[in-house]
């Protein structure tokens, strides 16, 4: 079990990441698509990932393996609750000091010791040979691992970023109501199933029992798409605190792109009822703002939901419908979207 040690000035300096991260959901998708569970979810988005690849995860395996300790240095942390986004941490993590790098392989190394494998001994020297580079405090093998990184993310994130982003930011709705509705109280109490707001604990399951202290620094937390079972924190403890934990019902990945169902959003009403939807409402107060009736809201909404314009989440007893990157770029006139 983890356990977060919140005093009242942490409580008062939680907040919410504003977008999903870039290199948390490449190192975490890197997981998934490894893992056979989960096929409903991740299934498809597995074999289209890789067939697109092109031998980019023999190297990342190297530094991520499919469970346990992961070295810190490859997810960038942000000063505030604004993400890195790609590039800026890419650049983050090739500035990582070399005695870092070090340090965090050198526990890669003894927990992966500790582990039993079922790879051959080829297997075992090619993923020995990146982290023995690295160890050495070489640029090369850095931007080797970089690229890596960067050719990973094109072909398995990437293309499912817009679905990705819309699966944060509805969490995210459903997380800023909690926060006026009841405060840091209620925000924390309305977290996954797999933690547990047991003030001034926040309990998580973990592989392990742990214990973080936030010593008034704050809690950062990110919402993941591919983080799944239980969340993520840095293992050093020195670094600032982030809690990364899965979307609820995240639905399976897919591309945005445009379908048959285009020819179904002609009308005044259904426009009038995406633009009400703004930044997030239930379906009572979809059917008030839009002036329909309950009924017209919820059958709308679903039409909406089907062609990836709307993302919508359980609220306690009611659903919350909040706009998806598709359909925030519909309603400004087909302004591009940003990936990052």
């Amino acid at each position: 079990m983890l356990r977060i040690h919140v005093s009242r000035l942490d409580l008062s300096r939680v907040r919410m990441a504003t977008r999903p991260d870039a290199l948390w959901e490449t190192i975490l998708s890197f997981h998934r698509l490894r893992d056979r569970r989960a096929s409903t979810v991740f299934g498809k988005w597995r074999t289209e990932s890789r067939a697109r690849l092109n031998g980019e995860a023999q190297l990342l395996a190297a530094v991520v393996p499919p469970r346990g300790y992961f070295p810190d240095f490859l997810t960038p942390s942000p000063e505030g609750a604004e993400p890195l986004g790609l590039d800026v941490g890419m650049e983050a993590l090739r500035d990582t000091p070399a005695d870092r790098v070090h340090a965090e392989l050198e526990l890669l190394a003894a927990g992966r010791t500790r582990q039993r494998t079922d790879r051959s001994v080829g297997q075992r020297a090619a993923g020995a040979a990146l982290p023995a580079a690295l160890l050495e405090g070489r640029a090369e093998p850095l931007t080797r691992l970089i690229g890596a990184l960067r050719s990973y993310h094109r072909a398995a994130v990437e293309p499912y970023w817009p679905h990705i982003r819309a699966s944060v930011e509805a969490d995210r709705a459903v997380r800023g109501r909690a926060l006026l509705d009841g405060g840091t109280d209620e925000l924390l109490a309305t977290l996954p199933p797999m933690i547990r707001w047991r003030s001034p604990v926040l309990e998580a399951d973990y592989p392990f029992d742990r214990d973080l202290y936030l010593d008034g620094r704050g809690l950062l937390l990110q919402p993941s798409f591919f983080c799944r079972g239980t969340p993520v924190v840095y293992r050093d403890p020195s670094l600032p605190p982030v809690l990364v934990y899965p979307v609820a019902n995240p639905g399976a990945p897919v591309f945005a792109e445009p379908g048959p169902w285009l020819g179904r959003l002609v009308g005044h009403t259904r426009s009038a009822v995406l633009s009400s939807i703004g930044t997030g409402c239930t379906t009572s107060e979809l059917a008030r703002r839009a002036g329909v009736s309950l009924a017209s809201a919820s059958q709308h909404a679903s039409v909406l939901r089907e062609a990836g314009l709307v993302l919508t989440l359980r609220h306690g007893s009611s659903v919350l419908h909040t706009l998806t990157p598709l359909g925030g770029s519909l309603l400004r006139g087909g302004a591009p979207l940003t990936l990052h």
